[in-house]
């Protein structure tokens, strides 16, 4: 089995959550659903955001896929929390270069802009796509630095 990928919606989001949790699945991938499990007793996209951000800070996984109406919502609660870097995707190439320079290690997505078969491609390429793939050495060297110097001012920020 691959890793455990934590996932989570506001009623939004429900839908797709579910069709990209079967799809994670039917990769081989282990699931995590956090909420919301069902669209009548929904959870707000604040509630669930910061369950999946503790536990990717915490290193129970390495990451997280949130989905609410436009992505927006999960990111910024996501982003609350030190060491969890959410990127807002709505194409295959962000998901990709949100890994590939930013190191993004939660996902989210929007529910309302984004059909089930665009977001398997899309988390496809952000599983699959390691940080500084088709750089040349230098500029992977000014990535991680600026990464480091992104660490930094979260620091400066989290004391």
């Amino acid at each position: 089995m691959k890793e455990c990928i934590v996932i989570g919606s506001d009623r939004s989001g429900f839908t797709l959550k579910e069709a990209v949790k079967l799809w994670l699945e039917d990769q081989g991938y282990a699931v995590k659903d956090v909420g919301t499990k069902d669209p009548e007793n929904f959870m707000p996209y604040f509630q669930v955001a910061p369950v999946a951000a503790k536990m990717v800070q915490a290193g129970d996984v390495k990451r997280a896929i949130l989905v609410c109406g436009t992505g927006m919502g999960m990111a910024i609660a996501a982003n609350k929390f030190k060491g969890v870097y959410a990127a807002v995707v709505n194409g295959v190439y962000e998901a990709k270069m949100s890994a590939v320079i930013n190191k993004a290690n939660v996902l989210t997505l929007g529910g309302w802009v984004t059909a089930p078969e665009k977001s398997y491609d899309m988390v496809k390429a952000w599983l699959e796509t390691p940080f500084g793939e088709g750089f040349p050495p230098d500029r992977v060297d000014f990535l991680t630095n600026a990464f480091a110097q992104v660490q930094s001012v979260e620091d400066d920020n989290f004391k």
